[in-house]
């Protein structure tokens, strides 16, 4: 891939435009507000970022980050994602999205959820369960796949070439994946689960930042996936 479209600019899209653009990859990005809203953000990635409208972002990205609030689905330009591969790292958080009585129940997961907005795209659950700063520091690009370097964020999705692209994605930005099945499984990562968040922090008090980012391998996540529970 030469280019990645971000649709949204906040802490995570931010963090993925700045691994992307380290790792030589043109980024697209858009937020709510517009692109000239954008010029610091851009001024800061360098050369390879360009600030876009949601619609550009989506269809000149070879692959696409979706990174807003579930509230905000309504708002996106639909069409402008079909055919692609959107990376979805949104996550429910009733305070701020407002009650869904589908995720209330269990019955559909959020990035399902994002899918059911997102006909025509092939949606890989990603980025979701880690602080933006975690992610900033445990990016290891230059460490070969599978080294004891490298950490693991998983991925969920019901399109394999989909899960493939996004491998590789990380891959070239400094992580391994690990696959936790379809997207009806993402509710393993999803918040107040022991994969979210948790096993990447080593703060002894729950003080996150990039200096506490702790390095999370296979085994240990796939453990986490595995502990989680449903209500």
């Amino acid at each position: 891939m030469t280019t990645l479209g971000i649709v949204g600019a906040g802490h995570i899209g931010s963090t993925v435009a700045r691994l992307a653009v380290d790792a030589g990859i043109d980024v697209v990005i858009a937020n709510s507000r517009g692109p000239e809203t954008l010029a610091d953000v851009v001024a800061d990635l360098g050369p390879h970022a360009r600030a876009a409208t949601a619609e550009e972002a989506a269809t000149e990205g070879d692959l696409v980050v979706l990174t807003v609030p579930l509230k905000a689905l309504r708002d996106l330009p639909v069409e402008a994602f079909d055919g692609q591969v959107v990376l979805d790292t949104g996550n429910y958080y009733p305070q701020r999205d407002g009650r869904i009585d589908a995720l209330d129940d269990g019955s559909t997961t959020a990035s399902e959820l994002t899918a059911h907005t997102l006909p025509g795209a092939r949606v890989v659950k990603v980025f979701n369960n880690i602080f933006f700063e975690h992610l900033a520091a445990l990016a290891r690009p230059q460490a070969p796949a599978g080294s004891e370097e490298r950490s693991v964020l998983a991925i969920a999705g019901d399109d394999e070439a989909a899960k493939d692209a996004a491998t590789a994605l990380l891959d070239r930005i400094g992580y391994d994946a690990l696959d936790a099945g379809p997207l009806a499984e993402g509710w393993r990562f999803q918040p107040d689960t022991p994969a979210y968040g948790l096993p990447y922090d080593g703060s002894p008090d729950g003080q996150w930042s990039g200096a506490t980012a702790k390095r999370v391998g296979a085994d240990e996540l796939r453990a986490a996936l595995a502990a989680a529970t449903r209500d």
